[in-house]
């Protein structure tokens, strides 16, 4: 029998969270950047695919550090 595993659940793989609108506006103006300059993540990742998120979403990605506990890092959904 074939066991399903999440990806989502795995211990090495970040937390992500699809931002809101008003979410995405507030990361935009807090670092006076444009959904043009925002690092890209394709549709077909994986986990992009598991959260169902669309073109145009921001990922938020919630990365473990030794320094800082955690860091934050955003993403834009983009087609290939």
């Amino acid at each position: 029998m074939v066991r399903s595993i999440s990806i989502l659940e795995h211990d090495l793989v970040p937390k992500f969270k699809i931002l809101s609108k008003e979410e995405k506006k507030q990361i935009l103006e807090r670092f006076k950047t444009t959904e043009q300059k925002l690092p890209k993540v394709l549709e077909s990742d994986p986990v992009v695919k598991k959260l169902n998120a669309k073109t145009g979403d921001v990922l938020e990605i919630a990365r473990s550090s030794d320094v800082s506990g955690q860091a934050l890092y955003y993403r834009i959904v983009e087609r290939e």
